[in-house]
């Protein structure tokens, strides 16, 4: 049972609230969990008693939900957050979404850095490009095409790289004595310049004890694959099922070969949403309940469109009638709607459909500890990931329950650690210490030309 491979874990926080739209009114959720650290401190904490290897904030560089019903999906500031985590935890890595087309590679270079050194090591970035036109405006800015985002991914994080890489790493000297403090010899402007940013350097910080933060991605694209080949070590996905995941993972795996990458230090977290409780029954009434504090007419309109028939909302506590049945098909535009269907045709009422997930981006798991511990190994043991990213329904019990009822049978099963690796997040992850760019820049020329 020892030598089994062991699945890494990343917990989704986001604001507090937990995935689903209707989280902040479920019972004992704190309303004001958005502004009130406290509470992003806790299941940070509880996640850590886990053993969880890390927890993620997504971000976005705008307001991107219409908060008239719902808190936002984001922190209100995730670098002023990490850092209070980074001195609330001591060993769970600490991860946080950048965009590389609406900041500047100086100001993140230094933030992050600062960030890995005061939490001795266990800091991730996830980097990834905005096409969102709200975002472009928050900056006075058009939407760049995709082909300029992607060239300005490249860049950014090239310089980011080496600006992470400037101050040598015996350059700190701390020389009481003879009154020297670093070797200046050894601290070097990058002078790096592109077609959309550029940086003198150097910056004024030494390595961290994991030299510097990982890099993770998202998506599933070419250009994704280029990204995570050439500078990155994790990768977020949402493939809806084991088949498609496994696919994804072979193809990043594979490709970080043309890039002179060892295939085992690419790491693949594709998404899950657990909503658990004791019984099967038990777990789809939360789901009913998460329901009930939303409008579900848009949702019922999309899974009609997914079985390729017309539903109405008078209708969402009956099942979808026979004779209409006869008509439904799966959308193959939609890699969830053999799943839809396959509920709709067992008669079950509509709003129960709903209530299994089957429109959200991530497979929902609604039932008991055992039954999401099922479905994580099915997957783990059959190569469709490293691990997962777990974003619980409501973080507020959510988190609690996975830590306390799906991780032990995980650790019985062989399938999770018992302890961290080690101190930094990239012992967590088993992956090398890094220090600067892995390669001579590919698309950014010198300063001075």
């Amino acid at each position: 049972m020892e030598n089994k491979p062991k699945m890494q874990l990343v917990m989704q926080i986001g604001s507090g609230y937990g995935l689903d739209q209707g989280a902040w009114r479920m019972p004992n959720a704190d309303p004001a969990a958005y502004m009130n650290v406290d509470v992003q401190v806790e299941l940070a904490k509880i996640a850590e008693r886990g053993k969880i290897q890390m927890i993620f904030f997504a971000d976005t560089p705008g307001l991107a939900t219409d908060i008239s019903n719902q808190p936002p999906q984001s922190p209100m500031d995730p670098i002023v957050l990490l850092t209070a985590l980074a001195r609330e935890t001591d060993r769970i890595g600490l991860l946080t979404t950048i965009s590389t087309t609406y900041n500047h590679p100086y100001n993140v270079a230094r933030q992050l850095k600062a960030l890995d050194v005061v939490s001795k090591g266990r800091i991730g970035v996830n980097f990834v490009t905005t096409s969102n036109p709200v975002a472009a405006m928050n900056f006075g800015e058009n939407v760049p095409s995709r082909q300029e985002r992607y060239e300005r991914a490249h860049e950014f994080i090239q310089i980011v790289q080496a600006l992470w890489g400037s101050w040598g790493e015996d350059a700190l000297l701390l020389d009481v004595e003879n009154g020297k403090f670093a070797d200046v010899s050894k601290i070097q402007p990058v002078n790096m310049a592109g077609s959309y940013v550029q940086s003198r350097g150097p910056l004024p910080i030494p390595p961290s004890k994991q030299g510097q933060p990982v890099i993770f991605t998202a998506g599933g694209s070419e250009e994704t694959l280029k990204i995570l080949g050439r500078y990155g070590n994790g990768l977020y996905t949402n493939p809806y099922d084991r088949k498609t995941a496994s696919v994804y993972r072979e193809i990043f795996r594979e490709g970080a070969k043309r890039f002179g990458r060892d295939p085992n230090e690419i790491k693949v977290f594709p998404g899950i949403i657990p909503s658990i409780a004791p019984t099967k029954e038990e777990a789809l009434e939360r789901r009913r309940q998460l329901d009930r504090k939303m409008d579900l007419r848009g949702r019922l309109q999309y899974l009609g469109s997914m079985i390729g028939i017309p539903l109405s909302y008078d209708q969402i506590d009956q099942p979808v009638p026979v004779e209409m049945l006869e008509h439904a098909f799966a959308n193959p535009q939609d890699p969830r709607s053999d799943y839809a269907l396959k509920l709709v045709k067992t008669g079950m009422p509509i709003r129960d459909v709903l209530a299994h997930g089957v429109i959200n981006y991530h497979p929902v798991i609604v039932g008991t500890a055992e039954d999401v511990a099922d479905f994580m190994e099915e997957w783990f043991v059959n190569g469709a990931c490293d691990g997962f990213a777990i974003q619980p329904d409501v973080s507020f019990d959510g988190i609690r329950d996975f830590v306390d009822q799906v991780i032990p049978i995980l650790q019985e099963r062989g399938l999770f650690h018992e302890e961290y690796e080690g101190t930094t997040l990239r012992e967590h992850m088993g992956i090398p210490y890094q220090y600067g760019s892995m390669e001579k820049p590919l698309t950014a020329r010198n300063f001075q030309d």
